[in-house]
């Protein structure tokens, strides 16, 4: 019995490290690349899987995970996207809220210069307080 166990469980630690190397980024290998760490473990098996574990696997739990690449798989899953997306409907609301406003003002000067008791302002010309008319100057 022992004769058959001993190599399964030598078999499965070998191709559990095998498999979890391959599954692991490149960029997360530690001591040597990831090609070098394949080969390790294939001319070493136990002892390549035994120093995978301990020295060349990155440390946490993320690092071997399907969703560890960067970017989502649609739109709607991106986080970032989605606050933009808010983001932009927000200021296009103000935007439209702000420009209502200022139509709405523009509509209450337009007919308050309409009606009949305007007081005319420094832009007539009327009381300006320009006192240069009627002065002798030599032209």
């Amino acid at each position: 019995m022992l004769r058959v166990v001993v190599p399964i469980v030598l078999l499965v630690v070998f191709v559990y490290g095998l498999i979890d190397l391959i599954r692991t980024d490149a960029r997360q290998t530690r001591g040597i690349s990831k090609p070098a760490w394949i080969v390790v473990q294939i001319v070493l098996p136990l002892i390549g899987a035994a120093l995978w574990f301990l020295i060349g696997r990155p440390r946490g739990s993320a690092a071997a995970s399907p969703a560890a690449y960067s970017h989502p798989a649609a739109p709607d899953d991106d986080a970032d996207f989605l606050r933009n997306l808010e983001l932009r409907r927000r200021n296009q609301a103000e935007a439209d809220r702000l420009k209502k406003l200022k139509d709405e003002l523009d509509a209450k000067e337009r007919e308050l210069g309409d009606g009949p008791g305007r007081s005319r302002g420094p832009e007539s010309g009327e009381a300006s307080g320009d006192t240069t008319q009627g002065t002798d100057e030599v032209k």
